[in-house]
């Protein structure tokens, strides 16, 4: 093995993080020069300021060992050899406590000569290895203690006017190796330079979010992600509970077939007739089907926060609302673990490559769906012709693969099985270690839809009213930190507190970033005053970004009216909603517009389409074009909001109407319904409920009764029979079926509340589902309701209402 071999692996960005954990951080003006400190007290695991065990010292030789063999060259060492590599690895740096030198002697003695003295405090522990390892042992610990050195010359305490010369040829010496690693023409070292290249792009690609409303003053449109992010808590059920609940569902609806009904498994002595012996076969089952679910429920009691969810499960399924946060986590994971310098929690994360693969952009064109060779270009990544050739197949062979597929509810319905295969076949093929997240609106894809690839489901929690009140916190601080008046800024942040806490109908719609970003943004551009319900919340969200945004800015531009913008984007949103869009090419957009602007002279007034165009872009903070050529609304609910408005001006209800029962157009009707005249509202619902009863689908059917429910929260105005006509098409769902038409029942809100029966009208299965739905209604008006099932005797009814 050659003797730059080693640096493969431990280039500077790879081998600093785990270096610098060996030591203690520095205090305040330690005076080394009159008082020198040995190194035996800087380390950190030992003397009084110690963080780090024996057990987290061999993880971080044994993360030291797999860096430096992971090359594309011969193995320097036999498999079972790497433990052994790895213990000699621990022992020597756990000598680092016993050198009775100072760092400045340790700079004095050179790389070499200290690594000598760093063997023989540990009492050579290569004695132990054979030739092979002793050998890449050896190199190993030169290697180390190179970067070891240079994290001395670093420290602050550090006498660099009296080791200049020293200090600059260890730099020289490290930025050497470096760039032996980069010119190295073995596979593994081209791996390790791109990866230096690649890592940096994407902490900066995905670590900055759009904070929606704070970009009226003279503050970026862009925050860092770390001051913006909010870690939200997801729920799910272990994938063993959920067999363990189905497995005893199995059992009762067996034994329901006898004439003995009023026999359950929980008795502990069976009837004495001739099905005694099954009985207390299904009763022995069902008592390790109960331990399962008390240890469940102890598991469930712990709250599990999404950016954790890959720690414990390596493929998950992630559902959640549009705004819920679900492409925020995903640049989050993505920006953690290309910095590599990992908290404790997130360690989960280390020497991982991420592959952030929005599906919106892989299947613009209807396109195939890439390979891992073709992940960076076909999500726009610029080093995409860049990489080695092999790269991403290594990376995830190996294991070290960080996959992030963001979006299956933007792709055309029609298209979703083809992602399914696609997804299928990456997981047939790279398997192994690798962590895969892939995100998803709750009802774009059926309940375990990858479940067969051993991907297990949670979805994000609505933010609860601590998560609220962080949020609003922190959007404040973001806003004083652009330059906002700071007193007038507490004065809203202290109000608002206040009003989302006292205002149960404002507390509901501020249960997601975006919504809650919403209401920062208008309360403060409103100075305290706030619109009521969605569409208000919209349309006001609408006005603020067309046209107080640049004269808030002072910004000379020409003076356009709001209608004739809100005209020429809708036509942009309803062409992505009836094509399954949601990104089109800027020369599609540009046509649009020009096909438009005869009928909207106003607008025409900045010139032909592609000015028209380009002021939307830079001005209108709506429209964002993620990729040279492609455009897209800066998020989803604006495009629902704005293609239901060019809807119900241009009277589609019956194409409104024949898209019930496809998910992509929920909000858009929802929001038709909203925005529609009494008249058409009243039509609107009729028609909804036909299609229902002419389907011949129960779950169609039961969607689309659970769809027209929804709409009632926002028809202000509706003629009574057509409002009771909705609720009793809804009361046939009730108790609900399964699980996931449980959770479908919350979404029609607080009303479903008193459609639902109590607990002594109930099976024990029915009332778990019931439990379900009401738990999942997002008011405390549930809490009462749920009151009812405190004291029911089947644990599954009591782990939920945990």
């Amino acid at each position: 093995m050659e003797p730059g071999t080693i640096g493969i692996r431990l280039a500077s960005t790879a081998v600093g993080p785990l270096v610098k954990k060996l030591f203690v951080t520095e205090g305040g003006g330690a005076g080394l020069v009159d008082k020198p400190i040995r190194i035996s007290g800087h380390v950190s695991f030992t003397g009084e300021k110690r963080s780090l065990t024996e057990t987290d010292l061999r993880k971080l030789a044994a993360k030291l060992v797999a860096q430096a063999l992971r090359t594309g060259g011969e193995r320097p060492i036999a498999a079972d050899e790497q433990q052994a590599v790895t213990d000699a690895l621990a022992r020597t740096l756990w000598g680092l406590g016993d050198l009775t030198m100072t760092d400045l002697d340790a700079v004095r003695l050179g790389s070499a000569a200290f690594a000598r003295e760093l063997r023989a405090a540990a009492d050579h522990p290569e004695r132990e290895l054979s030739a092979d390892a002793t050998y890449f042992y050896e190199r190993l610990v030169d290697a180390a203690c190179l970067h070891i050195l240079q994290f001395f010359t670093q420290r602050s305490t550090f006498v660099a006017h009296a080791l200049v010369q020293q200090t600059r040829g260890i730099a020289e010496l490290t930025a050497k190796v470096d760039e032996l690693i980069r010119r190295d023409p073995l596979p593994g070292a081209e791996d390790a330079a791109f990866e230096q290249l690649y890592l940096p792009y994407v902490r900066k690609k995905h670590g900055k979010l759009t904070i929606y409303g704070i970009d009226l003053s003279n503050s970026p449109t862009r925050w860092p992600l770390d001051a913006a992010y909010l870690s939200l808590e997801v729920t799910g059920l272990p994938r063993f509970w959920r067999k363990s609940v189905s497995r005893y569902e199995e059992l009762l609806k067996e034994l329901s077939h006898h004439p003995l009904t009023d026999w359950h498994p929980a008795v502990a002595e069976p009837p004495p007739l001739t099905l005694r012996a099954r009985m207390s076969e299904l009763a022995e089952v069902h008592a390790v089907e109960r331990d399962l679910l008390a240890d469940a429920m102890i598991e469930s009691l712990v709250p599990q926060y999404a950016d954790l969810a890959l720690s414990d499960s390596p493929r998950v399924l992630l559902r959640g609302e549009a705004g819920s946060g679900k492409s925020t986590l995903v640049q989050w994971l993505a920006v953690t673990a290309a910095r590599q310098d990992l908290s404790p929690q997130m360690d989960y994360l280390y020497d991982r490559i991420p592959f952030v693969l929005p599906l919106r952009t892989l299947t613009r064109h209807g396109e195939r769906l890439p390979a891992p060779a073709d992940f960076l270009t076909s999500s726009g990544c610029p080093l995409g012709a860049e990489q080695p050739h092999g790269w991403a197949h290594r990376v995830l062979t190996a294991g070290r693969g960080l996959v992030l597929v963001d979006g299956i509810d933007e792709i055309p319905d029609t298209e979703r099985e083809r992602a399914r295969g696609w997804l299928r076949d990456l997981m047939d093929t790279y398997g192994g270690d690798n962590r895969w997240l892939v995100t998803s609106r709750p009802s774009a894809v059926g309940a375990d839809w990858l479940a067969e690839e051993g991907f297990a489901e949670l979805t994000l929690s609505a933010m609860g009213q601590a998560d609220i009140a962080t949020f609003i916190k922190r959007w404040h601080g973001a806003a004083r930190d652009g330059g906002e008046a700071d007193a007038e800024l507490r004065q809203y942040e202290t109000q608002l507190l206040t009003a989302v806490r006292i205002k149960s109908d404002l507390g509901r719609l501020a249960t997601n970033p975006l919504m809650c970003g919403l209401i920062c943004a208008l309360h403060r551009d409103r100075r305290g005053y706030l619109p009521h319900g969605r569409k208000d919340l919209y349309e006001a969200a609408l006005s603020m970004l067309l046209s107080r945004r640049d004269r808030e800015r002072d910004m000379k531009v020409p003076d356009l009216r709001e209608e004739p913008q809100l005209d020429l984007l809708q036509r942009l949103a309803y062409w992505l909603i009836k094509n399954g869009r949601t990104e089109m090419d800027r020369s599609r957009a540009e046509d649009i517009i020009a096909r438009t602007l005869p009928s909207v002279p106003e607008a025409a007034a900045l010139g032909d389409a592609a000015a028209v165009f380009e002021h939307f872009l830079q001005r209108s903070g709506l429209l964002q074009e993620p990729a040279p050529g492609t455009v897209v609304f800066v998020h989803r609910t604006f495009q629902d909001f704005l293609g239901a408005r060019a809807a119900v001006e241009e009277g589609d209800f019956g194409l409104l109407i024949g898209h019930a029962d496809d998910d992509q157009w929920e909000d858009v009707i929802r929001m038709a319904v909203a925005l529609a005249r009494p008249g058409e509202r009243v039509a609107l619902l009729r028609e909804l409920l036909a299609r229902g009863d002419a389907s011949a689908d129960q779950r169609t059917r039961a969607r689309v009764y659970l769809l027209a429910a929804a709409c009632l929260e926002h028809a202000t105005t509706l003629d009574p029979t057509i409002r009771e006509a909705v609720e009793g098409r809804t009361a046939t769902l009730i108790p609900p079926a399964d699980e996931g038409e449980a959770r479908a029942l919350a979404e029609v809100g607080p009303l479903v509340l008193g459609l639902l029966p109590g607990p002594r009208e109930l099976t024990d299965r029915d009332a778990y589902h019931v439990v379900i739905t009401a738990s999942h209604v997002k008011s405390d008006a549930a809490l009462p309701f749920l009151a009812q099932f405190a004291t029911h005797p089947w644990l599954p009814i009591r782990s939920q209402l945990l």
